[in-house]
């Protein structure tokens, strides 16, 4: 629709700036039709198509157009009917203020004149017809000279609107691929993340406690407990790592709820560490959204995991409480602790894991500890329902 009207308004201009020759023209031609050859009609005429082609619009150029649609009137009324049009239009497009009025009443008195052959007769009567009709001419010239300067106003305010907004358009569609270009790498930098901290719970922890078995085994007559216990972890691992590759969730939860998966793990540890692990629940339990409980089960394996390589702790206990809000799961140890200082900017990749799984539910992760009285660690997420 723009483009037809684009080429509409060009068409418009070319038929606008060729209309005073043609007007010219066919004022001419009837002219010789019906009063004869005259050289100096056709001087005047030649003069006044110069005078449109090369002179500069402006004051000076409207003056001796006004001037040779006079003179021309002289030679025929039909200069009168036809070019006296173009100092109408010329006068309104290119002076400014009151002289527009002042070149259309000067079209319009020579129009008049010529039609009643010449000026007035000093008559009231006369006198007043010739001003009625030169005012009358006057008024609808400027009405819809008006008229089509406000429609020219609004094409050009619709131009400036549509290049505007094409402007905006291409700024969008600049703004559209950065951020589709920034999303990727996002998802991206995301998907890298979350595999390297599945890859910390699962792999990496499955192998510290695979050696940790076969460390034992070395060292003890009932190795084969130790290598059994080995091989499963092997099994297990794998399979975690499988599901990871997939996004899924783990297994453990699949196979019983939050609370029996948390005491599985936390039996299954206390039985490859040779250290006593209590599971204790508060609270009603209830279904959680599979983020939340994944959450808490990653947040207790990843503690537990600590514990046995750092805490040389004899005792672990693990609370999950179930309250109104939130959902919290606090472990306790009572090894040989460490110096918060020393984890306030993060600490290993973790602890570091653990604050992101937590923060990225809203929840918040505590961490207390003091060299040689153990370490409590809790996290809090908001209970968010399954379904």
């Amino acid at each position: 629709m723009t483009g037809r009207l684009d080429r509409w308004e060009r068409l418009l201009e070319r038929q606008m700036a060729a209309a005073p020759y043609v007007l010219l023209a066919t004022s001419t031609v009837l002219s010789v039709l019906t009063d004869g050859w005259s050289w100096i009609m056709l001087g005047l005429a030649v003069s006044a198509a110069a005078w449109i082609w090369l002179v500069p619009r402006g004051a000076v150029y409207v003056a001796g157009l006004v001037v040779l649609i006079g003179a021309l009137c002289t030679q025929g009324m039909w200069f009168a009917s036809f070019f006296a049009f173009t100092g109408y239009v010329h006068s309104w497009q290119y002076l400014k203020g009151k002289w527009r009025f002042a070149g259309v009443t000067a079209t319009a008195a020579i129009s008049v004149a010529t039609y009643n052959g010449g000026l007035p007769d000093p008559t009231p009567s006369k006198i007043f017809a010739y001003l009625f009709f030169t005012s009358a001419i006057v008024a609808v010239v400027s009405l819809f000279s008006f008229v089509g300067e406000i429609t020219a106003e609004r094409s050009a305010e619709r131009k400036r609107m549509v290049a505007q907004l094409e402007d905006a358009l291409r700024e969008n569609a600049g703004l559209h691929a950065q951020l589709l270009v920034q999303a990727r790498e996002g998802g991206v930098l995301d998907e890298r993340q979350r595999m390297a901290a599945e890859i910390h719970d699962t792999l990496a922890q499955g192998l510290t406690g695979i050696i940790t078995q076969l460390q034992a085994a070395r060292q003890a007559e009932d190795w084969r407990r130790h290598v059994d216990n080995a091989v499963r972890l092997a099994r297990e691992s794998l399979a975690e790592a499988r599901r990871s590759v997939h996004a899924v969730g783990p297994g453990q939860l699949e196979a019983a709820p939050l609370p029996e998966a948390l005491r599985d793990v936390v039996t299954q540890w206390g039985e490859l560490n040779g250290v006593r692990a209590d599971f204790t629940t508060t609270g009603t339990v209830r279904p959680m959204h599979p983020e939340v409980e994944e959450t808490l089960l990653r947040t207790a394996q990843e503690a537990l995991a600590n514990a046995a390589k750092h805490a040389g702790a004899s005792r672990v206990g693990l609370t999950l409480s179930y309250m109104e809000d939130v959902v919290t799961l606090d472990v306790r140890d009572d090894g040989v602790g460490f110096d918060p200082e020393c984890v306030r900017d993060g600490g290993g990749f973790g602890l570091t894991s653990m604050r992101k799984r937590v923060s990225r539910l809203a929840g918040t992760l505590e961490i207390e500890s003091e060299p040689g009285l153990g370490t409590a660690i809790s996290a809090s997420v908001p209970a968010v329902a399954r379904g």
